[in-house]
């Protein structure tokens, strides 16, 4: 558990992003999100449920309050539009190898961001905070090993193949950080 004085996510800026806590007005663009058979077919497997797309949402308040790391909403500066997420999580997932006491990177953003580099861009800034505040934390992700860009981008940030595992009913692979931000 994290020793952080962090209960809601600190915002954070890049160029064209803006990292902040989830919103109620968010909801309507995630759950559709989490609906939509080329965002799902790499991360739940099949679009979620009203309920479900819900709890998934506001359970990234309970990581921040409980262990001082979670999940951004990501926000577009230019539009002021919700575009995805992105964050630092421990789901206490059943897998071997285990992840426990690291820190579980994951992402993702609406159709119509995808491509453009948005996603680069907020795990760059996530991976400084990280290091900035969890120094001594490894740092892991978990792909679905068809998902090519994502794939591509944990390896251009820093993340080396570590492990192939099944979780659940599906294959994936894990990544680990390499510890080194370039910045």
């Amino acid at each position: 558990m994290s020793e952080q004085p962090f209960t809601t996510p600190p915002p954070l800026e890049t160029e064209r992003l803006i990292l902040r806590p989830h919103r109620y007005t968010d909801f309507p663009i995630y759950e559709a999100m989490f609906q939509h058979p080329d965002f799902t077919r790499y991360t739940t497997g099949q679009p979620l449920p009203r309920e479900d797309a819900w709890n998934k949402m506001i359970r990234h308040g309970g990581h921040w309050a409980m262990l001082g790391h979670g999940y951004w909403a990501i926000e577009d500066k230019a539009s002021g539009d919700f575009i995805g997420e992105i964050g630092l999580a421990d789901f206490k997932r059943a897998v071997t190898p285990s992840l426990d006491s690291m820190l579980e990177a994951g992402w993702g953003l609406v159709a119509n961001a995808q491509g453009k580099g948005y996603a680069g861009e907020a795990l760059r800034a996530i991976l400084v905070w990280a290091r900035t505040n969890f120094p001594d934390r490894e740092i892991v992700c978990m792909v679905d090993p068809e998902n090519g860009p994502s794939i591509k981008l944990a390896e251009k940030n820093g993340f080396h193949f570590w492990s192939t595992a099944k979780y659940k009913q599906y294959d994936t692979v894990l990544y680990k950080h390499n510890q080194k931000i370039d910045v």
